[in-house]
């Protein structure tokens, strides 16, 4: 009884010691980051409803008449880029390497510049060009627009804070707005820290980790509560898988990081091309031109429209890996010519659902069983993924929650790191990095 008497005793002091300042400065600290994971959880799950309902009319028009979307794709895809030229130029493409951008922005010397990237004007921008564009069969994904519109709301949370209120680093919320953003569009808690310390930010964890972590989890538990108990993909049947396996698993991780990465270099080079177009017209006429070809892919087989989240469902559920070799191929050229349009979009769940495709192709050759073909297909999306982005880490750990594959984490790690490596043969820069790049070179130019 002494003890628990001299616990008791101590417990009182201390909080009778407690600086009830700090305590306060704290909690006024944390706020901003709180409300700013809250809405980011709220939009996440409106747009990633108005997302797959656009997605079910694309689908829906489709099987009234295939060839409706020789008119529809190309109007839709151009009033997309219309919008985002009218109305917000930095909302175009994925939104990730304008968020890196912002952060290396945001200090007093150009943090005017930030709101050229990130704010409530882009965002809604970014929501509905993306939104035309899936209804159009654009193939993209909705999870780097997520992460442009929440580091918009949480810059905008920023810049409503008053004169009096304890000053809040920039640059930390538009980083937790980011990491809460993905966390909340896969509803992969992990995934989004891991993204946010590997790919948007050098700068020492330590520094903002209460922040990043609280506002991944009130963003996820967000949206969580929303949409409910879910997997962005399901459970797929993995079991044991034999040892000799890890020679599909490399030659996956080898496929996919040269595709992942040329994939990549293609679209930049595209855009680099397209960038020299200075006359209206012409830029007109590539969207246009862009519009047909992805109907002309529709034509040829209906899961070319859209995220292909359908690819990846059917790789890992259906049973049978009889995936034809030139889906993925015709899902990268229709990734490509989506994104080089300049509309709204992301490019994520595209490159997941290629990697899928590449995975279920080596296991049907391969004759593999089911349970080994799915580690395989895992694999190709983990090695894709980390091709196009250099995020070994982000990509191994999206595809273990996405699936709750933890068994099998040693093989995505294992494609990851050797995807990273043999992209690296490519190009020595990241797709995101040389947009980032690019789009810094943009707003300075662009600055009045």
């Amino acid at each position: 009884m002494d003890f628990f008497r001299s616990l008791v005793h101590r417990l009182q002091s201390r909080y009778a010691s407690l600086d009830h300042t700090n305590f306060k400065r704290n909690v006024l600290n944390a706020l901003p980051f709180w409300i700013g994971a809250f809405t980011t959880g709220l939009v996440a799950v409106c747009y990633a409803s108005l997302f797959s309902w656009a997605e079910q009319a694309t689908a829906y028009l489709y099987h009234q008449s295939p060839y409706l979307f020789f008119v529809l794709t190309p109007a839709l895809f151009l009033l997309a880029w219309w919008l985002v030229q009218r109305y917000a130029p930095f909302a175009k493409g994925s939104g990730i390497p304008q968020v890196s951008a912002a952060i290396e922005l945001a200090n007093p010397r150009d943090k005017h510049l930030v709101n050229r990237l990130l704010s409530i004007r882009v965002a809604c921008v970014k929501v509905l060009s993306s939104l035309v564009m899936v209804l159009g069969g654009g193939l993209i994904g909705r999870e780097g627009p997520t992460i442009q519109i929440s580091a918009s709301i949480f810059k905008k949370i920023n810049d409503l804070l008053p004169e009096w209120y304890p000053k809040i680093s920039r640059q930390n919320m538009i980083i937790t707005g980011a990491a809460a953003g993905l966390a909340s569009a896969f509803n992969t808690p992990l995934g989004g820290i891991v993204f946010a310390i590997e790919e948007l930010t050098k700068t020492h964890f330590s520094y903002f980790k209460s922040a990043l972590l609280t506002g991944v989890i009130i963003a996820g538990l967000t949206a969580l509560n929303l949409l409910g108990p879910y997997l962005y993909l399901g459970y797929p049947q993995l079991g044991t898988v034999p040892v000799w396996i890890v020679f599909f698993v490399l030659i996956a991780a080898v496929l996919t990081g040269l595709a992942g990465s040329y994939t990549g270099q293609l679209i930049l080079y595209i855009l680099a091309r397209k960038a020299a177009i200075r006359k209206r017209y012409k830029q007109v006429l590539y969207v246009l031109a862009c519009g047909l070809f992805i109907a002309a892919l529709g034509l040829i087989d209906h899961r070319m429209f859209g995220s292909g989240k359908e690819i990846m469902t059917d790789a890992l559920f259906s049973g049978h890996n009889s995936l034809e070799w030139y889906v993925p191929l015709l899902r990268i050229l229709g990734s490509v010519v989506s994104f080089s349009t300049g509309a709204a979009g992301g490019i994520f769940a595209p490159s997941l659902s290629a990697g899928a495709g590449i995975g279920e192709v080596i296991a049907g050759m391969a004759g593999l069983p089911h349970t080994a073909a799915n580690l395989v297909v895992l694999c190709g999306m983990a090695g894709f993924l980390t091709g196009i982005t250099r995020s070994p880490f982000t990509s191994s750990i999206l595809v273990i929650e996405m699936t709750n594959s933890h068994t099998v984490i040693f093989y995505l790690m294992l494609t990851a790191l050797t995807a990273n490596l043999v992209a690296k043969l490519v190009s020595k820069h990241s797709f995101y990095d040389v947009l980032k790049v690019r789009y810094l070179q943009e707003v300075q130019t662009a600055a009045p």
